[in-house]
């Protein structure tokens, strides 16, 4: 139910009662689950978060809560209505298939959503979830859903470059941010969110954010960590590779990826950003030396510094040779 109206200007001088969204999946946003992309501001070819940034794609018309990994679908993760309302439409039974290539873009054409759900709130308020995973959709055309129901499971159909949940909020058609309901401010401006306090709290925007850090024993790719491969951890004659993967970092931000013994650089890369990445993988590794990796503690420290202040900065718990 919801507890409370926001007041939101909708391009239009009179002000319309808003409806309140709860988190709408059941994750920890910043551990398990990450804000990946948000509605895009620019009216014109370019791109622009409501907070003036890059976490976005030229015309998104939502926000996307990834998982790390394909791996983590495998575990289930429910998408859950944002609020009370009526379902008004679903489809299941579209294939999980990251969208890679362009043969893979045409395969969802007119079906970007995938498998999802779209609610009436009431008031021309509707929200659509999308890219659920094939076969779990969980809810039926006319039912009354409450907040928090479980609508189906994160997956990765339709036109998804990731496993993720897209929530689309809308009024009479019109696409609204959640962070930032006045349609017609500009970005950066303050104004209403449509989340509750508690989901609001969750949704911490943040310029960038680390999806993995480790040691593994042999050179790896950004498809493998996308993929979920298992790593195996490095011994005494293997290779020894420290890796980095992050999202939504900046143009100009400076990522150095170390691997330490006790402490000290065994070997680190280093690279400047030259254009913002929604995504990226680093790494830095070395074969065994003759005779193999001496005994000693092993970690991984990630440092993203961005206008002459770290912005990431992190390092593993220790991988013991002896």
């Amino acid at each position: 139910m919801v507890t409370r109206a926001l007041i939101v200007l909708l391009m239009t001088a009179t002000p319309v009662a808003a409806i309140e969204l709860e988190l709408p999946i059941d994750c920890t946003p910043g551990k398990d689950c990450f804000l990946q992309n948000y509605v895009d501001w620019d009216k014109g070819p370019g791109m622009q978060d409501y907070a003036c940034g890059a976490e976005t794609s030229d015309g998104h018309d939502g926000t996307d809560i990834r998982l790390r990994s394909v791996a983590d679908v495998d575990k289930g993760v429910a998408v859950l209505a944002a609020a009370p309302g009526v379902v008004v439409g679903i489809r299941d039974g579209k294939p999980d298939r990251l969208v890679r290539t362009e043969d893979d873009r045409a395969a969802v054409g007119n079906q970007e959503c995938g498998n999802g759900v779209r609610i009436d709130h009431g008031s021309e308020w509707a929200t659509q979830y999308c890219h659920m995973r094939r076969g779990s959709v969980a809810v039926k055309v006319g039912e009354h859903v409450k907040a928090g129901t479980k609508l189906g499971e994160v997956g990765y159909s339709g036109m998804a470059a990731f496993p993720h949940m897209h929530i689309a909020v809308s009024r009479d058609m019109i696409t609204v941010d959640p962070f930032l309901a006045d349609v017609s401010a500009a970005c950066g401006a303050e104004g209403p969110s449509l989340w509750s306090s508690a989901a609001k709290a969750k949704l911490t925007y943040q310029r960038g954010a680390l999806l993995g850090l480790g040691i593994t024993d042999h050179a790896l790719t950004l498809v493998q960590l996308e993929d979920g491969v298992k790593l195996g951890s490095p011994r005494a004659d293997t290779p020894a590779v420290a890796y980095m993967w992050a999202i939504n970092l900046e143009k100009g931000d400076t990522l150095d990826i170390a691997l330490k013994k006790d402490g000290d650089v065994v070997v680190n890369n280093t690279e400047t950003l030259d254009r913002s990445k929604a995504q990226m993988m680093l790494f830095a590794g070395k074969k065994a030396p003759p005779g193999g990796w001496p005994k000693g503690s092993y970690t991984a420290r990630v440092t993203v510094v961005r206008d002459g202040k770290p912005v990431i900065s992190e390092e593993t718990a220790p991988v013991v040779l002896d």
